[in-house]
């Protein structure tokens, strides 16, 4: 699987204004108010600080040339899920997990750097990030991610996840589990443990990068079909 270039991935969502804000706060009910819809998500297990206005976007798209003063967003999870949603659809949160993944995955090979901040964890039934799980406990489908902005993701972050999907999007959470379990990095962090054990062992950025930049550059996946 190669990544290609094409300009045209670049998400754009006129319905949104410049207004828009999202509030992401520590510990606290996280509000999103888009064109005047407020929406409350009990989040007391997660993580993260931070607030984000649209007026640092272009064309609804971040372009760190815009303006050089302004440091580039902090890209969570929440944000990578949000897009993928908006791209896709509704699916499994088991599915979305892996989806995930494999988006962080690629970017540490083709874009040489995370796509995201938070670990990604070695659990029974296949790479896991914590936070997005506290997010849709107790849901098995999924179909927005209010609190993630997927506005924040500049176009070569788009690109990757874009082709990404190409690939694994119309996989089942269940091929995408297998196919994780016969891979380096996710046995290397589960070694010792039994097959249907918990764990919750950080996957190492490393071993994720070795791994997958090893593969095949035009027919990474062919044996897995």
């Amino acid at each position: 699987m190669s990544k290609w270039k094409n300009t045209n991935t670049m998400l754009r969502d006129e319905s949104t204004s410049s207004e828009d804000v999202v509030t992401r706060e520590e510990d606290m009910v996280v509000s999103a108010s888009i064109d005047g819809d407020e929406r409350g998500i009990n989040t007391s297990n997660l993580k993260f600080s931070e607030d984000i206005s649209f007026e640092s976007l272009e064309d609804g798209v971040w372009k760190e040339s815009q303006n050089p003063a302004l440091e580039p967003p902090r890209i969570q999870v929440f944000d990578v899920a949000a897009y993928i949603l908006q791209k896709t659809g509704s699916m499994t949160t088991m599915k979305l997990q892996k989806l995930v993944y494999y988006s962080q995955a690629w970017s540490l090979v083709w874009d040489e750097k995370p796509l995201f901040v938070e670990d990604i964890e070695a659990w029974a039934n296949g790479p896991v990030v914590r936070e997005l799980f506290d997010y849709h406990r107790g849901r098995y489908e999924i179909s927005e991610m209010p609190i993630g902005n997927p506005r924040l993701l500049n176009q070569e972050q788009q690109e990757t996840i874009d082709v990404v999907l190409d690939y694994y999007g119309d996989k089942s959470a269940q091929w995408l589990i297998e196919l994780t379990h016969i891979e380096d990095p996710w046995k290397q962090a589960r070694k010792g443990l039994p097959p249907l054990e918990r764990g919750s062992r950080v996957m190492s950025l490393d071993a994720i990068a070795d791994y997958y930049s090893s593969l095949p550059a035009e027919d990474d996946f062919e044996d897995a079909e």
